[in-house]
């Protein structure tokens, strides 16, 4: 009937619908929308339709105007105007909801749809920030994830898996079999077959199919009304965020609908892709004005990003850019409007200015070329492609990138939604760099790209149907092309190369980014590359850009002065290169594995190889390098060499077939190794005027992250054209390039035109170091995988022991992901296992916390370590010596070498066949020569030679050997003949041969200076400019340089033979620069040795003894016959030269002989050198300063010792007490005074009242105590929701209710006595055991407080370091004038009967102030005493302090000073375990200042005196007459019952009210009185405990026992005479039946009464103990833990001296009763029966006293820290209900926290300072959840503690970067807990600073 009503009520009026009253839109909508579906149910369902349609057109553009004010000027008052606008949205989302609902709820019908729900897919989207997980065993694409949820839902036990924070967001791809392995699916996701799912009625979606066209296509007028072109001012932002606010709510509801499942998508997805939809509503200029204008804007959106709108070409042609014009647009593709050269003014000039490049003009490239569509082109047919393209005019708004990815899982809309993605590319790139938000932006673009390019068989249709490929190289091309410059290298005028300007934004920010990692995901997939690699065009095209990098960044050397500002452009340019250029090559390059992709390579190189000769045309290069210039950028020639490097090695292809030709050759190599020399060059600190940042490139271009797309394709380089280059000319060029052309030379003396003499050595190591690189390299030459990883492991292991992550990160992994050695692969695991041990974590108290390290194995030091990986590799050149350290270490540990070994010789893998021609540089004469010229000067000791270079030239030597290919009769014959070449100082170019040629005379150039010319030189001078060499008498100039151009021309020019002849005089001289040639002379010098002769010369030279050097084949012939010894493998340079003997030796009989003869030769002894004055004086200076060096050593060694010493007094390492310097020995009895050395004037002496000695203390403010709990088993952390941790049994609270019991019923002053405090917030003194004069220490703050230096501590709070041992301090405490320790003077037994001794306690406390020092007379002592008491007081808060109900009252203060007492010993205990029974004066006693501290508290405390008659010691020790006046008054409180009194505390206020130093008779009286009180209480309390009947019988048992004779020291008389006594008031009455049930089901055995006595008696006979032990210095005996108590008692002077110990032990036996004992029991009693008459519950509670305290522990943790993860990171805090985003946790009482979080600040503290001190009174333990590292707050400061979870590795994983499972470590969390419980934070971790209460 309704439904009847509503259609008359709508449907009526049908003809003059527009005239319908605004009152109908109100009508009921259900029954509006039941109506609607009805009518479109029918069959003929035109009527209905439109029906809808006018509604809709009502409802939705009821919100119309609201769009058009918020784009207008009225946006203000539209966003502000109240009800208005948000009412018409809300109206017309409810009417929405219910059309779609057709009339039902609409939760029934979203639950409804759900049914339909095939969810094979997850696809949960998320955005950053959030924690996922991805799996690489089970994923397929690297960019595989997972949601929480899926994760924990499938098995991926054992597998390699990680959590992450995602960095763009994501989407969870469970589900997804084109993604990751189906094993991998969650339980929810495993492929469901699609049967079982049921069909989706027609009519439950009906509704939606109409209303949802309308409801997005008013979304997109929306989009298109709010859009205004931004100006150059950032306001329109603003707008445009507005726009999206107002948005919010239906995106919001889009997005919901995407989440009901895949039914619901489905629809989605037909209207989102329904073009004749789209067209229909959108068709443009109609009769709606509205309609219209929004048109109109679209148009002009579309024309203002750049981009035409095809059929409107003539009507918004672009006749004239308008200022938003993109510059590509002007750049050649607006062809038809023929701008084509205009500089599009805007655009240029914001990008200029800001980047104030004037000086350098960019360059214009206009490439007309391309097809003009890809790039501005853009045509709309579906609601799909309008809104994709205001999601990016509205840069990528994160709802609408969401709602646009929830819909992916749907099939049909993920390929719909690509193939718009990518018509848009080239659209999203030009929004992109206009962006001033480029990072979100990126993020966003990358969160949807990643999802839909992973997907290979997406990719590939893409690719085919869209042309993929093209749009993507053109778009980074014309990207790049924007910011293109001049190249300046080689020839700054004419170049018309072009490069990317490092310093424009586009790079600087990375900008290209998701651009690059699009392309590198695409090329990921095999059948996407290999159109790529068939596509000469797209090659072509790729090559061009690269080349844009070809050269960038390039560096001038400034030799004047420094430069004034260090560019910082070098980090751009090596991330352009790294992602731009190498890792799409790596993605090429792991699809060119096989023989049947020979093809794809050949057209790489061959492309490569025409970009190169552009290059080096463009650039205008011949042969000669422009000097001082460097860029380490060359991607081109790396892309050559790692094809070249992949064909051979994988494809078989023959290397020659793609190689250049020599001339080629001979440019390729140049700028490879023009880098290489300035590597060199760098380190030798030539570059210096460049900056800091000139270094940061050299080491950033051999980091692991970039080598092998650098430094190793470029040596590999370098190797294939020495392979193929004629020896002769590389090794030249290599010299000269390195510029030690000169140096090479015989002569003593040279000039070196291009390098300052400093210089020289260090470029001649850097030389030779390149050339043993280059000839034993061969990363690239015929290593497998397998090989080259243990290799690079081998060198990383043996610079340092690494951790399990270092070593992935340093291992250099070939960028891509899909290459095969992945971080963590099987290969990995592996080879580290092969090569390292793995050294588990130690820990050390007091130690730095370790992490799990690999080390190598013993046998890796002996045959694998390789020094050339291993320089290759460094970073630093310090991690090379710690290597050598490292191998030195080995070889003496193990006994093989003692002294400084040399860099161990390795055999190298064989070469791969094609790259043999590599070994012709060991076998030509230019290297001969120059290794002849090295071996004699240094022989010589010529000026600049190392070691170092000795080392290499002997590598290079041995590599020879090892490398030599003819054979001995070859040999034999060419010696016979004549000198087959006239100008050459070897006969051949083989080394085994040459290496026994003597070379008689050398002429040589030298400067007129040089002594050679004088002619007096001794025979031992000698040299060559490189070369001349006199040999049958015709003696001619060899120079390097002239042979190198020699070779040059040859190669150039091959047919004219002559030409060599002709250029060698002319370029000889070249060398030497016009105007500075220095005046050379020509001089004559004998040599007459061999190479041979020279080494054997060299091994008598390192041994320092003449004809050291015996052939070892003369003893053992077999030593020929197998050569590899091992005692030749490690050693220094004499093993080195006998190992190269021995091959030489062995290559060659005639060798053989010749080293024989030679040794037979006797060598003339070198004649000993005149000492002249002068040496003789530097000798005696080195032998002075010898001296003084091992003086100093002496010393130090000494003080080394000292330090140790005291080092182990403040650490926990137990040392004889002997060493602790305020320990005096006690052992002379007439000793009375203490002796102090003070440690800052270093006198000795004692302590005076004018002069006073302190001890270096520490007081902090500690709650350890008060966590103490009654359970042995440590509380857990919670992890889930039900588990909470409630404080009630803590210490501190049982305590706090006590106190305030007492208080509601009982005088103050009076309760104020009967505790103690401290259990929360109590000051613990603690002493590094350190003295100083308090005066000396008062001028050691001031020059603190002097001191700019930044310390960690803060001196105005008092707070220094001890000058000794630079423990962390902030007080000191006065030493006592007197003995040290109370001596035998006050020990004397004494015969006093204990009335006398009670009388005489009583007296001496009357005294008032009866102290050795009057306190009237203000002396130096008892000013420092009162200033300490101070510092006591304040460093607890004032809560920790007051307790009394009237303020400031002194009975507070006397509480607070004994608690402090109270406090130290009670810690002091815990310290020591809980009880007494190890005895001895345990590590804690080291450390306790109690002594000192007794005397600072008891002068205090003798200012208070008490009351003589509320003294507890008389009602102790007296009967009172009358018992009634006790009570006091009805009015007034009564006192405390003194069996509610604690005895401890009692035992402290007497001991502290009587006068210092104490007779020890005094004290045992005290304890022996207060025993009897004590005892009292325990059988007071167990007959509360026990149950009725219990009592009865005891009573009786007693009673009948109470007149034997030691009645009084039984226990059972006691107890039933207590119960007689209590049961006179009503503390028994008052029990219920249940509840003595409850509180002692056990039946009493007289055993279990006595151990219960017992165990209420002990706590106090500990802390007394402890007490006599510091005061009197005796010595603690140690016991088993069942006979603790009889120790302590006979140790404390309770039990008599004849006592035994055959029968059982009686805690009674210990009682000595001062007075009868009946009659003060009954007097005790008394005060209790009057107070439980009116109380009796209180009256029981207060007789129990839980005494037996459990050690505290922190909170138990789990053993997995995924589990406090999950349930931390994601929960809200319970102040500020919001999910904090630095969650933390506190491991003391389980509080969770918001760290750093505004939100819970309060007075300007942050939560966590806060909790830290109302939780550890300012010392705080927090668990950071998001980083797993725990953080320590002690008051003002704070450090990083480290870790208690490791990974499997162990290794913390701070920020859960790696995100792999980590575990809980007990024996780091024990060190923890240590820490907390000896209050040792502040000494053992040392990195703290100040937290500014921000945490």
């Amino acid at each position: 009937m309704a439904a009847a009503a509503a259609a008359a009520a709508v449907g009526g009026p049908q003809q003059s619908q527009p005239e319908l009253p605004a009152p109908g839109l109100a009508l009921d909508k259900a029954a509006t929308a039941a109506h609607l579906k009805a009518a479109l149910s029918r069959p003929d369902n035109r009527a209905g339709a439109e029906e809808l349609q006018a509604l809709l057109e009502r409802v939705l553009s009821a919100e119309r105007p609201l769009a058009a004010a918020a784009g207008g000027e009225e946006a203000a008052a539209a966003a502000g105007g109240g009800g208005g606008p948000g009412a018409a949205e809300e109206e017309a989302l409810e009417w929405c909801k219910c059309l779609l609902a057709g009339g039902g709820g609409y939760d029934e019908f979203c639950a409804a749809v759900r049914a339909y729900d095939p969810a094979a897919l997850c696809g949960l989207v998320w955005t950053a920030n959030f924690v996922a997980y991805r799996c690489r065993t089970c994923g397929i694409s690297p960019c595989m994830s997972l949601c929480a949820e899926c994760f924990h839902q499938g098995d991926h036990t054992g597998h390699d898996f990680n959590m992450f924070r995602s960095q763009a967001g994501g989407a969870c791809d469970c589900g997804d079999s084109n993604v990751m392995r189906e094993s991998g699916f969650c339980k929810r996701h495993q492929i469901k077959s699609s049967s079982n799912i049921p069909c989706v009625p027609k009519d439950l979606l009906m509704m939606s199919e109409f209303v949802l066209p309308r409801f997005i296509f008013c979304l997109i007028q929306y989009l298109r009304d709010g859009y205004n072109e931004p100006a150059a001012d950032v306001s329109s932002e603003k707008d445009l965020n507005k726009v999206l606010q107002l948005l919010e709510p239906q995106i919001s509801f889009l997005e919901d609908l995407t989440k009901m499942g895949g039914a619901m998508r489905s629809v989605l997805t037909q209207v989102l892709t329904n073009q004749q939809n789209y067209k229909d509503l959108t068709s443009g200029p109609g009769e709606n004005a509205c309609a219209k204008k929004s048109h109109e804007k679209y148009l002009i959106a579309l024309k203002s990003s750049g981009l035409t709108y095809p059929e409107d070409k003539l009507v918004y042609g672009i006749q004239e850019p308008s200022a938003g014009t993109s510059t590509l647009a002007v750049q050649g593709f607006a062809g038809a409007t023929g701008t084509l050269g205009q500089v599009d003014s805007s655009d240029e000039e914001d990008q200029d200015g800001s980047q104030g490049l004037g000086k350098r003009k960019r360059v214009k490239l206009s490439s007309g070329t391309k097809d003009q569509s890809i790039m501005d082109v853009l045509k709309h047919k579906s609601f799909l492609e309008e809104l994709l393209f205001w999601t990016i005019k509205y840069e990528f708004p994160q709802k609408m990138v969401t709602f646009l990815l929830n819909m992916l899982p749907d099939q049909e809309y993920k390929v719909a939604f690509t193939k718009t993605f990518v018509q848009h590319y080239a659209f999203i790139m030009k929004t992109l760099k206009k962006s001033h938000e480029s990072d979100t932006m990126s993020n966003r673009i990358v969160h949807i790209s990643v999802q839909l390019f992973s997907n290979e068989e997406l990719a590939r249709q893409v690719t085919e149907e869209c042309q993929l490929l093209d749009i993507m190289v053109t778009v980074l091309l014309y990207m790049m092309e924007s910011c293109l410059i001049k190249s300046e290298l080689q020839d700054e005028e004419n170049s018309l190369h072009v490069v990317v300007n490092c310093g424009e934004a586009l790079l600087k920010n990375n900008t290209y980014w998701p651009l690059v990692s699009d392309f590198i995901n695409i090329l990921s997939h095999q059948s996407v590359a290999k159109r790529f690699l068939e596509d000469h065009g797209l090659l072509v095209t790729w090559m061009n850009f690269v080349s844009f990098f070809q050269g960038m960044n390039l560096n001038k050397r400034e030799l004047n002065e420094h430069v004034e500002f260090e560019s910082q452009t070098y980090y751009a340019a090596f991330a352009a290169e790294l992602e731009a250029c190498a890792q799409p090559m790596w993605g090429l390059l792991s699809h060119c594995k096989i023989r049947e992709t020979q093809e794809y390579t050949r057209n790489v190189v061959r492309y490569c190889l025409e970009a190169l000769q552009d290059w080096f045309d463009a650039i205008n290069f011949v042969d000669e390098p422009a000097p001082n210039q460097v860029t380490f950028h060359l991607p081109l020639h790396r892309y050559y060499a790692m094809f070249l490097s992949k064909a051979v090695k994988c494809q078989e292809l023959d290397l020659d077939s793609v190689l250049p030709d020599q001339e080629m050759l001979m440019k390729l190599m140049i700028h490879p190794l023009q880098i290489q020399a300035s590597l060199a060059e760098i380190h030798s600190n030539m570059w210096v005027r460049n900056g800091l940042q000139i270094k940061g490139q050299a080491m950033t271009y051999v980091q692991s992250h970039f080598c092998n797309s650098m430094i190793d394709p470029d040596i590999y380089l370098l190797q294939v054209c020495a392979s193929r280059l004629d020896p002769d000319y590389f090794i030249s060029s290599v010299f000269e390039r390195f510029k030690v052309v000169d140096l090479l030379t015989m002569a003593s003396q040279h000039q070196n035109t291009v390098l300052d003499a400093e210089h020289e050595r260090s470029m001649l190591e850097g030389a030779l170091t390149f050339l043993v690189i280059l000839l034993s390299l061969r990363l690239h030459l015929g290593m497998s995988d397998d090989e080259i990883l243990r290799a690079e492991m081998v060198a990383q292991l043996c610079m340092n022991d690494r951790t399990h992550s270092s070593l992935l990160d340093l291992i250099p992994e070939n960028p891509n992901p899909k290459s095969g050695i992945i971080p963590g692969s099987y290969s990995f695991e592996s080879v580290l296992s092969a090569v390292a041990d793995f050294k588990a974590p130690v820990f050390e108290p007091g130690g730095s916390m370790q992490q799990g390290m690999y080390t190598p194995k013993a046998e890796v030091w002996d045959q694998e370590f390789d020094p050339v990986m291993v320089i290759l590799r460094t970073v630093y050149r310090r991690d090379v010596q710690s290597a050598m350290d490292r191998y030195t270490a080995f070889l003496k540990q193990s006994g093989k070498f003692p002294g400084n070994p040399w860099p161990p010789y390795k055999k190298r893998t064989s070469l791969h066949p094609s790259y043999k021609g590599l070994m012709r540089l060991l076998h030509c004469k230019t290297l001969h020569i120059v290794l002849f010229t090295l071996l004699y000067k240094i022989l010589m000791d010529h000026q600049n030679l190392s070691e170092h270079v000795l080392c290499m030239v002997l590598y290079l030597i041995e590599l020879g050997l090892e490398n030599s290919t003819e054979d001995e009769s070859d040999e034999e014959t060419s010696l016979g003949g004549p000198e087959r070449c006239h100008d050459s100082w070897f006969p051949g170019s083989n080394l085994v041969s040459n290496m026994r040629h003597f070379i008689n005379y050398v002429r040589v150039r030298v400067p007129e200076t040089a002594p050679e010319v004088k002619r007096d030189s001794p025979a031992s001078t000698s040299s060559d400019n490189l070369g001349s060499l006199q040999n049958s008498g015709t003696a001619q100039v060899f120079s390097l340089v002239a042979e190198r151009r020699k070779k040059f021309q040859e190669i150039i020019n091959r047919s004219n033979s002559e030409a060599n002849q002709v250029v060698r005089p002319k370029t000889s001289s070249k060398w030497s620069a016009p105007g500075s040639a220095p005046q050379l002379t020509t001089a004559i010098l004998e040599i007459k040795e061999s190479i041979l002769s020279l080494l054997i010369k060299l091994h008598h030279k390192l041994s320092g003894k003449q004809n050291s050097y015996y052939p070892p084949w003369l003893d053992d012939i077999e030593i020929l016959i197998q050569p590899e010894i091992p005692k030749y493998s490690h050693g220094d340079g004499i093993t080195a030269v006998e190992r190269i003997l021995l091959k030489a030796a062995l290559q060659s009989r005639m060798n053989k002989r010749i080293i024989e003869e030679i040794c037979r030769k006797v060598t003339p002894p070198v004649p000993p050198k005149k000492i002249t004055a002068a040496e003789k004086k530097t000798l005696d200076k080195e032998e002075r300063r010898q001296k003084a060096r091992e003086r100093q050593q002496k010393l130090l060694a000494e003080f080394a010792s000292r330090q140790k010493s005291f080092m182990e007094t403040a650490m926990d390492v137990d040392s004889p007490e002997n060493d602790i310097p305020m320990e005096i020995t006690t052992a002379e009895p007439q000793v009375s005074e203490a002796v102090y050395d003070c440690v800052i004037c270093g006198q000795s002496g004692p302590s005076s009242e004018d002069r006073p000695t302190g001890l270096v203390v520490l007081l902090q403010a500690s709650s350890v105590l008060g966590q103490c709990r009654d359970n042995v088993e440590p509380k857990k952390l919670p992890i889930t929701e039900e588990e909470q941790i409630y404080p009630w049994d803590t210490c501190a609270a049982v305590h706090d209710v006590r106190l305030s019991l007492l208080q509601r019923y009982f005088k103050d002053s009076s309760c104020l006595l009967a505790v103690s405090i401290g259990w929360e917030g109590g000051v613990y003194v603690q002493t590094c055991g350190h003295t100083l004069h308090i005066d000396c220490h008062k001028s050691y703050m001031e020059s603190l407080r002097n001191d700019q230096v930044l310390q960690g501590f803060s001196v105005d709070k008092g707070e220094f370091t001890c000058p000794l041992c630079r423990q962390f301090a902030n007080s000191v405490l006065p030493c006592y004038p007197g003995s040290n320790v109370e001596n035998n003077l006050w020990q004397r037994p004494s015969n006093k009967s204990m009335q006398d001794l009670i009388k005489e306690v009583e007296e001496l406390q009357g005294r008032p102030g009866a102290f050795p020092v009057s306190i009237s007379s203000e002396t130096n002592l008892s000013k420092e005493m009162e200033s300490v008491m101070k510092d006591i007081k304040n460093t607890t808060q004032k809560k920790y302090r007051d307790y009394s109900k009237t303020p400031g009252s002194p009975d507070n203060d006397f509480l607070f000073m004994y608690s402090v007492a109270r406090t130290n010993l009670e810690l002091e205990l815990i310290h020591r375990g809980g009880n007494l029974c190890s005895g001895g004066a345990s590590t804690a006693g080291k450390r306790s200042c109690l002594n000192q501290l007794f005397h600072v508290l008891a002068l205090h405390m003798r200012l208070y005196s008490i009351d003589s008659e509320y003294n507890p010691w008389k009602k102790l020790t007296q009967l009172v007459e009358d018992m009634n006046s006790q009570l006091g008054n009805e009015e007034q409180q009564p006192e405390v019952p003194i069996l509610y009194h604690d005895v401890t505390s009692l035992l402290l206020i007497q001991i502290l009210m009587m006068p210092q130093p104490l007779h020890k008779e005094h004290f045992t009286c005290i304890v022996k009185v207060l025993f009897t009180l004590l005892y009292t209480q325990a059988l007071a309390a167990l007959s509360v405990k026990c149950s009725e009947e219990d009592r009865s019988a005891w009573k009786h048992m007693g009673a009948l026992k109470k007149n034997t004779c030691d009645a009084e020291k039984s226990y059972e008389v006691l107890l039933s005479f207590i119960i007689n006594e209590l049961s006179k008031g009503k503390l028994y009455h008052e029990e219920g039946t249940q509840e003595c049930v409850m509180i002692s089901p056990i039946a009493w055995s007289p055993e279990s009464m006595e151990k219960y006595l017992q165990d209420f008696c002990l706590p106090f006979l500990r802390i007394t103990s402890l007490l006599q032990h510091h005061l009197f210095g005796e010595d603690l005996p140690s016991c088993q833990e069942e006979e603790e108590f009889s120790v302590l008692a006979s140790c404390l002077g309770l039990l008599p001296t004849f006592y035994q110990t055959e029968h059982p032990f009686i805690s009674a036996s210990c009682l000595e009763w001062p007075v009868p004992p009946f009659d003060i029991i009954t007097q005790w009693c008394f005060e209790i029966k009057s107070f439980t008459e009116r109380h009796a519950e209180q009256g029981k509670a207060l007789l129990i006293q839980e005494s037996r305290w459990k050690l505290p522990h922190l909170l138990q943790l789990p053993e997995n820290y995924n589990t406090i993860f999950q349930y931390y990171h994601r929960k809200t805090c319970s102040v500020c209900t919001k999910v904090p985003k630095d969650p933390a946790v506190c491991l003391v009482c389980g509080t969770f926290v918001c760290l750093k979080g505004l939100c819970c600040k309060q007075q300007s503290y942050c939560e966590c300072v806060l909790h830290s001190q109302n939780c550890g009174a300012g010392t705080g333990i927090f668990l950071l959840i998001n980083a797993s590292v725990i953080i320590i707050i002690r008051g003002h400061r704070f450090c990083l503690w480290g870790s208690v979870y490791l990974d499997a590795h162990g290794e913390e994983d701070r920020d859960l970067r790696r995100g792999k499972p980590l575990y809980i470590c007990k024996e780091r969390y024990k060190v923890l807990e240590q820490q907390w419980i000896s209050h040792t934070f502040d000494h053992i971790n040392k990195r703290w600073g100040p937290h500014y209460n921000g945490l």
